[in-house]
């Protein structure tokens, strides 16, 4: 999730790159660090086991496909990984098909080529972003979901959620997996020690860092070895201070890169990432820490770890999960606090797309669009869903269910990630474009002009002027 990386393709309706704003003033206000639950992390076995019985009881009304096999590609790894494929088991043991997961590489796009190309590619692809689903239709890769998919959809998802999975029209994504990206996560202990509050606005967040410094703990752990982080931090700061208007004319680069607007976004960055010593390892340090690693080292150490903070969205509960702090209670979350009128909320996720048009392709897309499927992964952790008939007792800690359903109650008034919908040179690319730029300036915050003149030209190069 990834609410990471892949290829990202321009988008051409507005309406479907919406992201959930109405989350900041509304339900995301509720306290997110109640105490609560488990830490999040599921466990058991590491794949999904084919067959078995078929006695087990969902909702949702799935053909009988013995001897039926097929695959599903994604990025996930680790327990993303492994949670996902417990929901794959079911599917087997209510339809008795055969399933296997296929590790795929970023860009996922690049990787479904390669497969195609070689005439073996895999029946759904789980795909991040909404170019990349138009890309896939583009490319005919992508086959339209079925009337019951559709159905399906139709009952548990919001007409937002539905659009942003369409292409001329028609339904080709499931949004299975969501991602709500503007969440700073902290370790309770520090901020006890330093008597640091949680903030609401950017002012707020700068004095909390300031009081979390003075305590002796680096106020920020950034993981900037993956680009794509960066890119979710400017989106935040972008859409919070600019506005949703703006958002949507940079997402589809009918403003430049050089606009005020962006010069601005990316002064009140460098208020952060420009400050000595606020973020662990410095701008070298962060730029070779990776995303999991920037959340673990938040939380190992005892009270004395490398950072006191981190940014990301609801998923780094899974990374939290390995080390040995308890949601709600070593680790609490806020709302990425408010840089202008309104706190921001940027939103992702992940999409089933059916490459191999078949029964057994259309009834698992059936069944990823269900509460049923919805549920298993809930209940293991780090893992939010757009299903509105999910009941949200699922999640195993009352910090992600009332993330969930703050999500649920932003309907269909939300923003989608701005990298996402960008082409795959400027959004989505290690080492090139927005991700490449954005780095650059993480190591020199204080040209904010020169960074502004490189994010356009890659711009304009991507988007073809």
């Amino acid at each position: 999730m990834r609410t990471s990386s892949t290829i990202r393709t321009r988008r051409t309706s507005k309406k479907t790159a919406r992201v959930a704003a109405a989350l900041a003033a509304g339900a995301l206000t509720l306290s997110l660090t109640a105490c609560g639950g488990d830490d999040g992390n599921g466990s058991g076995d590491n794949g999904s086991q084919g067959g078995g019985d078929k006695e087990t009881s969902a909702t949702v009304t799935l053909p009988e496909l013995d001897g039926e096999s097929l695959s599903v590609a994604a990025v996930w790894t680790g327990t993303e990984q492994k949670n996902f494929k417990k929901v794959l088991a079911e599917f087997e043991k209510l339809t008795g098909a055969k399933v296997t997961f296929v590790p795929a590489q970023d860009p996922i796009i690049n990787f479904l080529g390669s497969k195609i190309a070689g005439g073996a590619p895999p029946d759904v692809a789980m795909l991040p972003q909404p170019g990349a689903i138009k890309q896939a239709v583009d490319k005919g890769w992508a086959k339209p979901l079925g009337a019951e998919a559709t159905k399906e959809l139709g009952e548990n998802y919001s007409q937002g959620w539905q659009d942003i999975g369409k292409v001329g029209g028609k339904q080709y994504g499931v949004y299975y997996k969501a991602a709500n990206k503007s969440l700073i996560w902290y370790n309770a202990q520090v901020f006890e020690n330093a008597g640091a509050t949680e903030p609401k606005t950017w002012d707020e967040l700068l004095t909390t860092a300031r009081t979390v410094y003075d305590s002796g703990v680096t106020p920020f752990s950034v993981g900037g070895a993956d680009g794509w982080t960066l890119t979710d931090w400017f989106e935040n700061v972008y859409l919070s201070q600019a506005g949703p208007e703006k958002y949507d004319q940079l997402a589809q680069h009918e403003i430049k890169w050089t606009d005020p607007s962006v010069k601005k976004a990316l002064t009140t960055l460098a208020e952060i990432w420009g400050k000595k010593d606020y973020v662990a390892g410095g701008a070298t340090g962060a730029l070779q820490t990776e995303f999991p690693a920037s959340v673990t080292q938040t939380f190992t150490g005892g009270d004395q770890p490398k950072a006191g903070m981190v940014y990301e969205g609801d998923f780094a509960q899974v990374n939290i999960g390995e080390t040995k702090a308890k949601i709600g209670t070593d680790a609490k979350v806020f709302p990425f606090p408010a840089v202008g009128g309104t706190a921001p909320v940027v939103s992702g996720g992940d999409a089933a797309v059916i490459l191999k048009d078949s029964k057994a392709a259309q009834a698992l897309a059936t069944w990823l669009a269900s509460p049923d499927a919805a549920a298993i992964q809930a209940k293991l952790g780090g893992f939010l869903s757009p299903n509105r008939n999910l009941d949200t007792s699922a999640y195993p800690n009352e910090v992600q269910k009332k993330i969930a359903e703050a999500l649920i109650a932003a309907g269909d008034d939300f923003r989608f990630d701005m990298s996402d919908q960008a082409p795959q040179a400027f959004g989505g690319t290690p080492g090139k474009g927005e991700w490449k730029t954005l780095q650059d300036f993480l190591k020199n915050p204080k040209d904010v002009a020169g960074a502004a003149s490189k994010l356009e030209a890659d711009a304009a190069a991507a988007y073809g002027g």
